[in-house]
């Protein structure tokens, strides 16, 4: 089983900003393959679904991007996996709006949703895929709240499609493989 773990923040006034970077792509897994059942439990919405008859679920916490953790670490209990199990999906102000970069673990980068699932699992010993918001003009908040212009939404869905597409070479191949094809 894998887990993959899409951050953002929970709600219609958050939907297609900069920080819900993570659910964009978790909805596009959700697209592309059948969810054979959907629950809202460990404060999260899941869906199952199967990639290469592997099983995966696809994660939306529920907790607000600074609170992350507390979604992640009862799943990863429940289902007693190993971090290389787990992939963090999420935004990073740090690479320019459309790279994608795969890791098999690392620092948190300052980004709090990361903080909070580094802290609760007590590691950072997990892959993640940062999708890229590009660095703000202006005030940080503002930014990574903001939604994207006309102008960026098309390099917005190449993105979400290669981290997509990056997530289902992870379930299939591993992380290294992954890695050398995305990033």
């Amino acid at each position: 089983m894998k887990i993959v773990v899409g951050l953002g923040n929970p709600g219609r006034k958050y939907s297609g900003t900069r920080h819900n970077v993570g659910f964009m792509v978790v909805e596009e897994l959700a697209n592309r393959y059948r969810i054979e059942k959907e629950v809202s439990k460990y404060d999260a919405i899941i869906g199952h679904i199967r990639i290469a008859n592997s099983q995966v679920l696809l994660v939306k916490p529920l907790t607000y991007m600074n609170l992350s953790g507390n979604a992640v670490r009862p799943l990863v209990r429940f289902y007693k996996l190993n971090l290389a199990d787990l992939i963090v999906v999420y935004d990073d102000m740090d690479l320019d709006l459309g790279k994608i970069r795969i890791r098999t673990s690392g620092g948190t980068g300052g980004h709090k949703g990361l903080i909070s699932i580094t802290n609760s699992l007590s590691s950072p010993e997990f892959p993640r895929i940062r999708g890229g918001i590009g660095r703000p003009p202006n005030d940080t908040i503002e930014w990574v709240l903001g939604r994207f212009t006309p102008d960026e939404k098309p390099i917005l869905d190449n993105m979400i499609t290669s981290a997509a597409d990056a997530v289902e070479c992870w379930v299939r191949n591993g992380i290294d493989k992954a890695m050398n094809e995305y990033n």
